[in-house]
């Protein structure tokens, strides 16, 4: 099960720290990825975490790269997205999501569990 909180209302240029609780006792054995959907669009990819260590491979989509910062922490089945240098466009529902393999994929159909989704919204 996963849980995600630490959206809200921010105004453009200022920053949010968005974090994912997992429960179980392999939170290691998983890939996370943030993903985002605006209204009106397809949920899209938003970064990713290779399963294993804490200091694993990590992958951006192009829009937050330089921005945006995923980071896990497996002792406490944690996994963050730092958001900086927030923008009108980033406004959307973000969802976190596990899955097993061993890659870090990027579709949504490749995550087997997700989370509730949490607001984020930035003004201009």
């Amino acid at each position: 099960q996963l849980q995600a909180c630490g959206g809200g209302l921010v105004q453009a240029g200022g920053s949010l720290r968005l974090s994912c609780a997992a429960s179980g006792r392999t939170f290691s054995s998983y890939a996370m990825g943030w993903f985002r959907q605006a209204p009106g669009k397809e949920r899209e990819f938003v970064a990713g975490i290779i399963r294993g260590s804490d200091r694993g491979t990590t992958d951006y989509a192009d829009s937050v790269k330089g921005r945006f910062t995923i980071s896990r922490d497996n002792a406490k089945n944690t996994v963050d997205l730092q958001m900086t240098s927030l923008k009108p466009e980033d406004t959307a529902v973000y969802y976190c999501a596990a899955d097993p393999t061993w890659y870090l994929p990027r579709l949504p159909r490749q995550y087997d569990y997700w989370g509730q989704g949490t607001q984020v919204t930035v003004s201009s």
